[in-house]
């Protein structure tokens, strides 16, 4: 039975991330856990987050989920991650007045700013809240069976700047441009919320879970 670790470091929408898994493949074993023998046991890997960043990597800290994400990324089996658990993996972000991230990708996590505007010059709400078109930048196992420019759901106040452009995945448009998918050999990651998403995430997840790691 093909088993997917989804780490808890008590930050993420577990369980459902959980249930979208286990809808999309019944029978998949489903590991809600921080344990790293379990992590290092599972044939993939999910790390999730939601909230304040510093939070976030204080706890990713003290329970020892850095080591494991790296571990898990090393290793070459499957990784996805979701959220904060895609700006986690950059260099550095904006929020709570600066925090150091997990490195495992050169890249800034960047405020959007309080006057951000549409073509038109409406103003624009931030978070950027609801869905948004995602253009696919390049052939990616992860997006098989998803239309390029289907919609998916967001919710965030800082987005991702990758300073490599050959690991941009999927961009979006909100007032500016920016990355919201990241593909690196067995990594995946992205800013919006496959479980949240219908039927476009669903495939995502689906994908995840037939993905071998490999492109």
């Amino acid at each position: 039975m093909s088993s997917i670790a989804v780490i808890d470091y008590g930050m993420g929408n577990l369980h459902s991330v959980a249930k979208a898994l286990e809808h999309v493949q019944p029978g998949v074993e489903v590991l809600v856990t921080a344990d790293p023998q379990q992590v290092r046991n599972a044939d993939r890997v999910l790390l999730p987050g939601v909230g304040a960043i510093r939070d976030c990597m204080a706890e990713i800290r003290r329970l020892g989920v850095d080591v494991e994400v790296a571990e898990a990324i090393a290793s070459g089996k499957p990784f996805l991650g979701i959220c904060v658990g895609f700006q986690a993996l950059m260099d550095f972000s904006e929020e709570n007045g600066g925090v150091d991230c997990l490195s495992e990708f050169s890249g800034k996590v960047k405020f959007f700013g309080n006057d951000l505007k549409d073509p038109s010059g409406q103003d624009l709400k931030v978070p950027h809240m609801g869905w948004n078109q995602v253009k696919q930048a390049i052939d990616h196992p992860l997006w098989q069976g998803i239309d390029d420019l289907s919609r998916f759901y967001f919710v965030h106040s800082y987005y991702v700047k990758l300073a490599e452009q050959s690991l941009v995945a999927g961009t979006c448009d909100y007032g500016l441009p920016f990355d919201v998918a990241l593909a690196h050999k067995n990594v995946f990651a992205v800013q919006f919320h496959p479980e949240k998403s219908q039927q476009a995430g669903l495939q995502l997840l689906q994908n995840f879970l037939n993905w071998d790691g490999s492109l």
